[in-house]
């Protein structure tokens, strides 16, 4: 399909540069099926919005503080990590990376330094951390909130940040940035879903930075989707299939769960375990295995998760959504407001 069918003007005043506080009073546009009738509503609505023996599907990942910034001699470089190796390697996208050559030594903020060791077909770089201490707690020395380009282009990244870029969830270090419907969540609003009979899951997918990468192809078909670790644990998918068998619903909190759900799940709408790396790209035709429903934030234009969602709702009606929240003035992006996305109904 053409890349510019998911294009779409966005005012920049609706770019969301902080969340809603408290979180769970962020705005909830609600898309159903065919021609329902959009509903405006908030995140702590949402139990209202769902039926008993529903399952909420989250992502536990943790955001690392994987931006750095150093020098390669009087050379400035910036690096993004996107994923993780081995204990001491990291795959990241590197600006001024034309100054970098293997071998290289890049001297990054608080005495941590990394080698260049090899340069990827994608222009990203695996660096070599060196010393004994492990990287995390370099990381956590040197190292700020990735925040995504069109959130640190217009602000400077703060010591807010370090808590508002990660959920109630975030238990296990890897992700590079945030699995960001689950910002909306509130221990308040858990259990208010609780006690309408909605359950919950975690499964773990560790964000890279790709997810920030535009693109580039005309076509679709052309379009190379990067590639991130995730893991769903036996006992997990053996819930899950139960939930659906027993008449409830699987509905991923994010497009990140929703990926590593697809990724798992077989024709016949089971969901196995898994542990690996997913790079499924899935576009306007694809056929939904392991989920029914999906909370979401507002993507980009043009963007992969554009087309993730209009996969799910149909081009045409996420065209129809996206206009209704830029005029009733939705905030978008990260920080921004949410949608819950039910094709059934």
């Amino acid at each position: 399909m053409r890349v510019d069918l998911f294009d779409f003007d966005l005012p920049q005043d609706l770019i969301a540069l902080r969340p809603a506080r408290p979180r769970d009073s962020a705005r909830m546009l609600v898309v159903r099926g065919a021609d329902a009738p959009f509903a405006d509503r908030t995140m702590r609505e949402l139990p209202g919005q769902l039926r008993a023996g529903d399952v909420l599907v989250f992502n536990d990942t943790r955001v690392i503080p994987a931006q750095l910034e150093g020098y390669r001699g009087q050379a400035r470089i910036g690096a993004t990590l996107h994923k993780r190796i081995d204990l001491r390697r990291w795959q990241a996208f590197v600006r001024n990376a034309k100054r970098l050559s293997p071998g290289d030594r890049i001297e990054f903020a608080a005495g941590v330094t990394a080698l260049a060791e090899a340069r990827h077909a994608d222009g990203s770089w695996t660096l070599l951390f060196e010393g004994e201490e492990p990287v995390e707690v370099l990381l956590e020395r040197a190292g700020k909130v990735p925040l995504p380009p069109y959130i640190a282009g217009k602000r400077a990244i703060d010591d807010q940040d370090r808590s508002d870029y990660q959920t109630m969830f975030a238990a296990k270090d890897g992700a590079v940035a945030a699995p960001t419907a689950s910002l909306h969540f509130t221990p308040r609003l858990m259990e208010e879903l609780a006690a309408a009979g909605i359950g919950h899951e975690t499964l773990t997918l560790h964000v890279g930075a790709g997810t920030f990468l535009p693109v580039k192809a005309d076509d679709t078909d052309d379009h190379r989707m990067h590639a991130e670790w995730g893991s769903i644990a036996p006992d997990v998918a053996a819930r899950l299939n139960a939930a659906r068998a027993a008449g409830g619903r699987i509905i991923a909190v994010g497009t990140t769960s929703l990926r590593l759900l697809e990724s798992a799940a077989d024709d016949a709408r089971i969901i196995h375990p898994f542990e690996g790396d997913t790079a499924i790209f899935i576009t306007p035709g694809y056929r939904f295995k392991g989920i029914d429903g999906l909370i979401t934030n507002f993507h980009l234009p043009k963007s992969t998760l554009m087309m993730l969602v209009s996969a799910l709702m149909g081009l045409e009606r996420m065209q129809a959504a996206y206009a209704h929240a830029i005029a009733e003035r939705y905030r978008f992006y990260s920080y921004g407001d949410g949608s819950l996305l039910l094709p059934g109904g």
